[in-house]
């Protein structure tokens, strides 16, 4: 009995599949039993429904930038977010040693983690480029810019993903505008339904 495994399947348009073909050779002719076993992204990372927001963020303050980084995170930390166990609640950004930081993010223990679970609000590290960091850092240093988390989720790849931005505070009355604003699109798009 052989055994061979072959990586993706010619003439079926499936991404992630393997072949096992068994061969059986105790008769002059060739048994070919094809087992398909299909691996796909969904059964692996399930990345498509995964978006952690930060809803208050829009509200509170006026976007300027959007960027989009990678988290350095634990095993168990990334286990808890595929499972939507995170928060963005009160949640920012903060340059040290020239290294982008996000604080105070929740990320709830995995459930069948061991002794080695992760804390659950520690700071976690920002992946930008270089430029970007640079960037990001003159901006702050203006008066009344911040970096806030917008979003988490898990791209295609199955790797978690922040959107964070470059947000400068809104006053009150441009809360209120934005309410009004809402306000009217929701009025309008119920008026074009009718």
């Amino acid at each position: 009995m052989w055994y061979v495994f072959v990586k993706g399947l010619i003439g079926l348009p499936l991404t992630n599949s393997i072949i096992i073909c068994k061969f059986d050779l105790s008769f002059h002719n060739i048994k070919i039993v094809i087992f398909l076993m299909f691996i796909n992204q969904v059964f692996m990372h399930k990345s498509s429904n995964i978006v952690i927001k930060n809803k208050r963020a829009n509200f509170e303050y006026e976007i300027l930038d959007r960027y989009v980084a990678g988290i350095q995170l634990f095993g168990t930390e990334i286990k808890s977010i595929r499972n939507g166990k995170a928060s963005l609640v009160d949640t920012y950004c903060i340059f040290i040693n020239n290294e982008l930081w996000v604080k105070n993010m929740h990320i709830a223990p995995y459930s069948f983690g061991s002794y080695n679970n992760h804390e659950a609000r520690r700071d976690r590290k920002l992946l930008l480029t270089a430029q970007e960091l640079k960037r990001l850092q003159r901006a702050v240093k203006e008066s009344g810019n911040t970096i806030v988390p917008l979003k988490l989720f898990v791209n295609e790849r199955g790797l978690a993903k922040m959107e964070i931005a470059l947000v400068r505070g809104k006053k009150l009355y441009d809360k209120r505008q934005t309410l009004k604003e809402r306000e009217d699109k929701r009025y309008m798009e119920r008026a074009m339904k009718k």
